[in-house]
């Protein structure tokens, strides 16, 4: 029998290659063979990810949410550039982990971009997951030579508390990206602005108060109205496409350079070629750190488990809610939980998350492969 290891990472604890190499020293024991395809959604992951499927990994010096210097890395392979914004300027970047609701900026994702274009790709994906800003895409646009500057001309850095002070955008010396497809990988499908959008659905995770999220929306009013001004008159209609919202307003300046949206699920399964792995495997384990009953609208696990059908698909995950008999209807054949093998939380505990996905392995090589 020949098993097919394709997890997500399980946030906090392990990457998804790290997932797999547990899974597959497990299955190893119990005599069952395996590939191991390591995943992302989008978000953060996405470029290790790509790395594993092949692509080859470079360094990127930017600056991260707070400003400071941020080491990251894209992927780039066959004419393609994968970028995230979690590890350029995500939260993960912010100094001590302290949220900066009005302040962090997108600039350090713009910054890899431009990194990523002396490679000469024909796409560029980008990764919005785990992002620290409410910028709009200020920060990115900043770094690709767009320039912002308040009813006096004073040019104004790019985070969401300038937001509301911009009066004109100038990209007459922005760099040009004829010739590259810029895909935006994201299951986020909230427009830009008001109840519904960026500021107020994300910005409390991001550290912002109740008067914060009024003042950032309102600054992205002012933003997208600024660019109606400057050049840019479909800039309402674009803020209104569902997932312009995400990552704080990325995918609003994604979508303003020509971008397309697609769902980060799909798109990387594609990209990491699951359907050709698919046809010479019996079984599928997927997983991350929690499946729940969200985890079937358009979560990894359950978009794989759709693409996978009728090879039968063993979830794992750091922490399950869903019942028996939702397995079936969300797509598993069974969920094997890290909770039900421990009291201890696993998710900030690296060590024990990986001897429990050894010893789920070693289960599902004796049991289900049986």
């Amino acid at each position: 029998m020949r098993v097919l290891l394709a997890p997500d990472k399980f946030k906090g604890s392990l990457s998804a290659a790290e997932v797999a190499d547990q899974l597959a020293e497990g299955l190893s024991a119990a005599g069952i063979d395996s590939d191991r395809m390591p995943l992302a959604d989008g978000g953060d992951g996405s470029v290790e990810a790509a790395i594993a499927a092949g692509f080859t990994r470079h360094p990127v010096t930017v600056a991260g949410a707070a400003g400071t210097p941020s080491y990251g890395q894209i992927a780039v392979g066959d004419g393609t550039a994968v970028v995230e914004v979690a590890n350029t300027c995500g939260l993960t970047t912010l100094p001590n982990g302290r949220r900066l609701p009005l302040d962090a900026s997108s600039l350090g994702v713009g910054q890899a971009i431009s990194q990523a274009l002396r490679f000469r790709p024909h796409r560029l994906v980008l990764a919005l997951g785990g992002s620290a800003s409410t910028d709009g895409g200020m920060g990115l646009l900043a770094a690709l030579g767009f320039t912002f500057a308040d009813a006096q001309g004073r040019q104004l850095r790019a985070c969401g508390r300038n937001s509301a002070r911009v009066h004109t955008v100038d990209s007459s010396r922005a760099a040009r990206l004829t010739g590259v497809e810029i895909v935006v990988a994201s299951d986020v499908t909230n427009p830009l602005l008001g109840p519904n959008g960026a500021a107020a659905v994300y910005g409390p995770q991001k550290g912002a108060t109740a008067a914060e999220v009024q003042f950032l929306d309102a600054g992205l009013h002012n933003l997208v109205r600024a660019f109606a001004r400057c050049g840019y008159a479909d800039a309402m209609a674009v803020a209104s496409v569902a997932g312009a919202g995400s990552a704080g307003g990325i995918g609003f300046a994604a979508l303003l350079l020509g971008g397309t949206i697609v769902s980060g699920a799909e798109y990387f399964l594609d990209l990491l070629e699951f359907d050709r792995h698919l046809s010479e495997v019996d079984l599928v384990v997927t997983g991350e750190g929690s499946i729940d009953e969200q985890t079937a609208n358009g979560k990894l696990p359950a978009v794989l488990a759709r693409r996978a059908h009728p090879v039968p698909v063993v979830a794992v995950a750091g922490r399950s809610t869903l019942s028996p008999d939702q397995w079936g209807p969300a797509g598993f054949a069974d969920i094997y939980s890290l909770g039900d093998y421990t009291d201890r939380d696993t998710a900030g505990d690296p060590e024990l998350t990986r001897q429990l996905l050894t010893r789920i392995g070693r289960q599902i090589g004796r049991t289900t492969c049986a």
